[in-house]
């Protein structure tokens, strides 16, 4: 090959592989520069759960807030109300602004997990958890939509697949159990910033 012939070809052989295309961010990259990630996020939720053994599926709705420092709030109003806190060590059930239940994640390993998941799809910060799921992700037109599988068979038992969409926000999840249980949820009138808690919601994180 002629020096100059072999310029031109080292000149298109950098021009290749310095193409942006090479670079160009992953699908589930993409999907975390789409999603919205504000410090407070509230909204309203349907949950519609299957349960192995029970025919009807079970429905409540309610409200759900995001707190990047404070955690998930997941307050069911009907049909009667419970109210879930999930941060980053413990797992607290509420009744009539009482504490049932108190999970220490420090203490449970699959509480922790649980958490992590739970923080993740809600906010749809994925990076955490991709070291326990298998993850497939996809978008268009702004759209975007991920499956997760898990790869833990302790974790599977709670949670082995997580199907989940939206847009600026997540919108829809779906969550499988191994046993075949499943959960719907639809994530809806979303609102952001200081004043996307009700006052119940502020006295809850406190």
């Amino acid at each position: 090959m002629k020096k100059s012939g072999l310029f031109s070809f080292l000149f298109i052989l950098a021009s290749a592989l310095c193409s942006p295309a090479l670079f160009a961010a992953t699908p589930l990259e993409q999907i975390q520069a789409t999603i919205s990630k504000p410090d407070i996020l509230c909204g309203n939720f349907r949950q519609q759960k299957k349960l192995e053994g029970i025919k009807a599926p079970l429905v409540s709705e309610g409200r759900f807030c995001v707190h990047a420092e404070k955690g998930i709030l997941w307050r069911h109003l009907k049909p009667f109300e419970q109210t879930l806190r999930v941060t980053g060590t413990e797992i607290v059930m509420m009744q009539g602004g009482r504490i049932t239940n108190r999970l220490d994640a420090r203490e449970e390993p699959m509480v922790r997990m649980i958490n992590n998941v739970l923080l993740a799809l809600v906010s749809g910060d994925i990076a955490p958890i991709e070291s326990l799921f298998d993850v497939d992700a996809r978008i268009r037109d702004g759209s975007w939509n991920v499956s997760l599988r898990a790869k833990n068979a302790q974790l599977a038992k709670a949670i082995s697949e997580v199907f989940f969409d939206g847009r600026e926000h997540v919108q829809n999840i779906l969550i499988r159990r191994e046993n075949g249980d499943e959960t719907r949820i639809v994530l809806r009138d979303i609102k952001t910033g200081a004043d996307a808690p009700d006052p119940d919601e502020a006295a809850l994180y406190e």
